[in-house]
């Protein structure tokens, strides 16, 4: 994962995730807090409930900060793929940094929005409007 992707990610510190997407990582995983997982798992019990939801960022779930990496560096990442970002990888520096330094993860966080920003949409028979995100037409 490059760090533009990593700083993306960082955009989890808002919003939400259906238990469906998170159950398998509090009740199966050992990479994550236990108070975290026991705390989640009243939401999310371990059959039925597929679309309650729970923060991404349980910490701070309103506000655009660098708590989402805190809770990473902390094992309370809600999602599998979120907690792999800090799990003895190449990715784990990146995550520390922006858990100890908010302004970087702003700084870098805007650069990557703009170079997003830049890219030129394909268009015509060039490219695609999925129907479903996860699939090709």
């Amino acid at each position: 994962m490059t760090k533009m992707n990593v700083q993306f990610v960082g955009a989890h510190t808002t919003g939400q995730a259906k238990c469906q997407f998170f159950r398998g990582r509090i009740y199966n995983e050992t990479n994550i807090d236990s108070d975290f997982a026991t705390s989640t798992q009243s939401n999310c019990p371990s059959t039925d409930g597929d679309s309650n939801l729970s923060p991404l960022d349980v910490t701070t779930n309103v506000l655009f900060d660098n708590a989402y990496f805190k809770n990473l560096v902390n094992k309370k990442g809600l999602l599998h793929s979120d907690q792999q970002l800090f799990s003895g990888g190449s990715t784990d520096s990146q995550v520390t940094t922006y858990s100890t330094s908010a302004s970087t993860f702003y700084a870098d966080f805007s650069s990557a929005m703009v170079k997003m920003g830049n890219l030129s949409p394909l268009t015509g028979t060039s490219g695609q409007i999925r129907t479903n995100c996860r699939t090709v037409n």
